[in-house]
């Protein structure tokens, strides 16, 4: 069995009307829920053992401003292709994970995030498939667990365990 950890990048700043999308940091608001969603992940058990993260500065600093959360760091590999990648891209990266990675965290930008939930979670939680189903918002964190290994991964084989926001984290 493998576990697999959406997470998608927590609020950016439209602050600064000069930078390229590519380059906007986090928002307050994102600063806020970015080591929040790292302590989550820590007191759930939930660390990955490789994190694929999008090189945009909002994905890296949500990445970096989780980490000192989750108690242990991970392997992390900067993925170019995540920037604005559709769920087969995200799938293909998730497809040559190498054996015996028994939990991938991947960080990175909607419309793919949600669409790669939808499309992986097969079943799951009646109520956390509906809030899914509804929106993947900033810092929401996806965990998905296969029977399958990575190369195997596809279209409905993934059960829901969890969907978590920042707005539902105990303060």
């Amino acid at each position: 069995m493998v576990t697999l950890s959406l997470l998608r990048h927590a609020k950016s700043s439209w602050a600064e009307s000069g930078l390229r999308d590519f380059e906007r940091p986090l928002a307050p608001r994102g600063q806020q829920a970015a080591p929040r969603m790292g302590a989550f992940m820590q007191a759930q058990s939930l660390v990955p053992d490789l994190v694929l993260c999008s090189p945009a500065a909002r994905a890296v600093e949500t990445l970096d401003s989780a980490l000192p959360e989750l108690g242990k760091t991970p392997d992390i590999r900067y993925e170019e292709g995540l920037y604005h990648a559709g769920p087969r891209q995200m799938l293909q990266l998730l497809n040559d994970v190498s054996a015996g990675t028994g939990h991938v965290m991947l960080i990175g930008h909607n419309p793919g995030m949600h669409a790669l939930a939808l499309g992986l979670a097969g079943e799951g939680d009646a109520d956390d498939l509906q809030t899914l189903r509804q929106k993947f918002p900033t810092a929401g964190l996806a965990v998905i667990d296969f029977e399958e290994d990575w190369p195997h991964l596809g279209p409905g084989l993934g059960s829901l365990r969890l969907f978590m926001v920042p707005r539902r984290l105990p303060e």
